[in-house]
């Protein structure tokens, strides 16, 4: 089943076309990652589906149903650009929020308390917005985003402006809404962080699709035959100069006790391990190496291709 469904959404400004024709769907209970350069309507798609704004066509269905007024206290939006109100005490504000997403009173603030005891934050409660630091208004944003149980969270750059250790404690917690059932839709640039937290992806170029499936399925389909091979003992002479080739493979890279080989199709690494073996070398270690999502990402934007 799918949490979130987008049908053909088309969203226009003036004469611009920020959003074109749009579908993906978002599985329950996933971390999706949903990626593009700047200005490629990642935004724009977030501001409609948190009914920011509206599709000018198309459908969006939340959890089965079209989207409707009650589905924004069901979602948790944490947009790059941070909205807290800078003169207002954290807990006064946290309450606020809170309760404009539907909690009572009570139950927000027993809410808030379990959030303050596990970032262990508890004498925040009377600070003023503006006397926390980067890092630590984060965690307050972080907080007003999940604290009413949302059953779909976006989180656009979630780990900007944090330090390592804060960076694992938010991706940490991350991980354990996701156990629990939460479906999170991640928006970054950073591509090393996707292929560490996403499951599936869509990249969005210039309002359109440009690929979506799964990280595993994707960078396969991306992959070109490339093997890194670890050995001990002596090439035979035929392996021992880069650009040499044959039919089924040619070396990419020779270095000290490692080969990067380019190979005609996967059976071709079968028969290239039986050779090296017969000749005496000892084989240490035999991995394909599979593009990252960095690369892919340039491979399929391209530096002309990516959207102002």
């Amino acid at each position: 089943m799918n949490v979130l469904e987008l049908n053909n959404v088309v969203k226009t400004y003036q004469k611009h076309i920020a959003v074109n024709d749009v579908s993906f769907n978002v599985p329950k209970g996933s971390i999706f990652g949903l990626l593009g350069p700047n200005g490629a309507g990642k935004t724009s798609l977030i501001r409609i589906i948190t009914m920011i704004t509206r599709a000018d066509s198309g459908s969006i269905m939340l959890d089965g149903e079209k989207l409707n007024s009650r589905h924004p206290s069901q979602i948790g939006y944490m947009p790059e650009e941070r909205g807290l109100y800078k003169k207002m005490k954290v807990g006064e504000h946290l309450l606020y929020l809170a309760q404009l997403k539907g909690l009572s009173y009570k139950d927000a603030k027993k809410q808030i308390n379990h959030w303050f005891e596990k970032f262990e934050i508890t004498d925040w409660w009377n600070k003023r917005i503006e006397e926390l630091s980067k890092g630590m208004q984060q965690k307050i944003q972080f907080i007003a985003t999940v604290v009413h149980q949302p059953k779909l969270l976006i989180l656009d750059e979630p780990f900007s402006g944090l330090d390592p250790i804060n960076t694992n404690l938010i991706k940490d917690e991350i991980a354990e809404l996701n156990r629990k059932g939460t479906s999170i839709i991640f928006s970054t640039h950073r591509m090393e962080q996707v292929e560490q937290i996403c499951q599936e992806i869509v990249l969005i170029n210039q309002g359109k699709n440009v690929l979506q499936g799964d990280v595993h399925s994707i960078k396969q389909s991306f992959k070109e035959h490339l093997f890194e091979i670890n050995y001990s003992g002596i090439l035979p002479e035929a392996l021992q100069a880069e650009d040499d080739a044959n039919e089924n493979y040619s070396i990419i890279k020779n270095e000290e006790n490692r080969l990067t080989i380019k190979v005609a199709h996967d059976k071709a690494s079968n028969s290239l391990l039986n050779f090296l073996m017969k000749n005496g070398v000892y084989i240490n270690g035999f991995n394909e190496i599979l593009p990252s999502l960095n690369e892919i990402f340039i491979k399929q934007i391209g530096e002309g291709k990516i959207g102002s």
